[in-house]
């Protein structure tokens, strides 16, 4: 089972060249950020796992820039989304920025997708109603991948709609990044299931892990896949321990992104302690 990391990517985290670089000397596989373009002051969506939103929600940077940043530093590690939000994108300028970072990466991103937890936030990019959140991102997914794909791109549907063009250049990986789905629970699973290259749920989403799983890949089965083609990242809460990533490793989960919900992690000289703590399970965890 791989191990990756996840920061919030404020201006108080380590620099992304920094973190990338003693991630990759600590054997760690991949590098996580996620993204808010902005948080409305006035707000009625409860942060998902309650009590007040962390501020550091409001200080997030750009995961492209930053991702593009810690490339610089590192050869060999894989460089996430956790989550972008396609749906506050433009698709066109999302499209080149993917395989722009992609190609300046080497063919090491891995474009993890969601539809974010703040209706207000969404509300302020895209006119349509949040109960259609879930269909959208499918259908941008689907126009970003034919925007990929090929040579004369072109899409017809009822959030994305455009006639032959010309996107390049192609991402370096073919046909595209692998698209991870980031969203938990009954929509996200059939979401999951629908398009995605690979699963990606907060184990806090999922409750009972074990059990979500199966309940994931009967679905998968269910719907004429092999469940087994669609690897698992699992995003842990806090400060799992090894007893629970051996037993995310024994369910069959291919990977485990640790740093989510961390708290005191933002000074360097912290980070490095707990990244230290954690490479010395990686080797455990194979």
């Amino acid at each position: 089972m791989r191990v990756g990391f996840s920061s919030m990517n404020t201006p108080d985290d380590m620099r992304p060249d920094q973190l990338g670089r003693a991630l990759e000397e600590r054997e760690f596989e991949s590098l996580w950020y996620g993204e808010h373009s902005h948080i409305p002051v006035s707000r009625l969506t409860p942060y998902p796992t309650g009590g007040e939103m962390p501020d550091q929600y409001r200080w997030m940077m750009d995961p492209f820039l930053s991702l593009l940043l810690a490339a610089t530093s590192t050869d060999r590690l894989h460089l996430g989304t956790g989550v972008a939000l396609p749906l506050e994108h433009d698709f066109l300028a999302l499209a080149k920025t993917v395989a722009t970072l992609d190609r300046h990466c080497g063919g090491r991103l891995l474009f993890g997708v969601g539809v974010g937890w703040n209706r207000e936030e969404l509300a302020n990019h895209r006119p349509f109603p949040w109960s259609q959140r879930y269909r959208a991102l499918g259908e941008c997914v689907e126009a970003l991948r034919s925007l990929w794909k090929q040579d004369d791109s072109e899409f017809h549907g009822d959030f994305y709609d455009f006639d032959p063009v010309w996107c390049l250049p192609k991402p370096l990986q073919r046909p595209s990044p692998p698209i991870l789905c980031g969203t938990g629970g009954k929509t996200g699973t059939r979401e999951a299931v629908a398009w995605a290259d690979g699963w990606m749920p907060m184990d806090i989403a999922l409750g009972d892990v074990a059990s979500k799983i199966g309940t994931f890949r009967r679905a998968a089965s269910e719907a004429g896949r092999d469940p087994g083609t669609i690897p698992i990242t699992i995003v842990t809460f806090g400060d799992p321990d090894l007893r629970t990533l051996a037993a995310y490793r024994d369910i069959g989960v291919d990977r485990v992104i640790i740093g989510a919900g961390r708290v005191g992690w933002d000074d360097p000289s912290t980070t490095l302690t707990c990244l230290d703590r954690y490479a010395e399970m990686i080797p455990l965890l194979y």
